[in-house]
């Protein structure tokens, strides 16, 4: 059985504080990708990030830790909490997607470097098929150890080429809907 696995699609990555960003249509990619497993009845999992610390974007109590309007989690969907970059760290994930049967995981969000690049790891480690949907991930620019500023796509290009056929399947939004289900 396959799951879709959107990870911290949370209004904090709208801050200003990230600088810039690449695929600016992630979040219409993501929409799709809910349609389509609410449509077909499948497994949607929603994975947030947060943080007890007030001065984080993903403070519990704060704006940012909501999610962004139009991938809200509806009732029959999994919720997961984490408050480190592995959805599976310190969660029941790994657990439910087992007592489900799910064998498959289908991950997008934010942002790429991140949170999807780290739980996409574990989720190939523990022996689940995964796949990366590219247009449905993102990532900031990011500044190196020795100050150059690493533009946002490269970011997104790299990351997703160390996970790619190492830990899952790097697919398009278009490629898994018509190929691979």
């Amino acid at each position: 059985m396959q799951a879709l696995m959107l990870v911290d699609v949370q209004r904090a990555f709208h801050d200003e504080s990230w600088g810039k960003r690449n695929n600016e249509h992630a979040e219409d990619n993501m929409r799709t990708l809910l349609a389509v497993w609410r449509e077909a009845s499948r497994p949607v999992i929603h994975i947030h990030h947060t943080s007890e610390n007030p001065d984080s974007l993903f403070y519990s109590e704060g704006e940012g830790v909501k999610v962004q309007e139009g991938r809200e989690p509806q009732v029959n969907e999994a919720v997961f909490r984490k408050t480190v970059n592995s959805a599976f760290i310190g969660t029941e994930l790994e657990e439910w997607l087992r007592s489900k049967g799910i064998s498959t995981i289908v991950v997008a969000g934010l942002t790429t470097q991140h949170c999807i690049s780290t739980t996409v790891r574990m989720s190939g480690n523990l022996g689940f098929h995964t796949y990366v949907v590219a247009d449905a991930t993102a990532a900031f620019e990011l500044r190196g150890a020795d100050g150059t500023l690493i533009d946002p796509h490269t970011i997104h290009t790299v990351s997703l080429a160390t996970l790619h056929n190492e830990f899952g399947r790097v697919v398009t939004t278009e490629e898994l809907l018509t190929t691979a289900f």
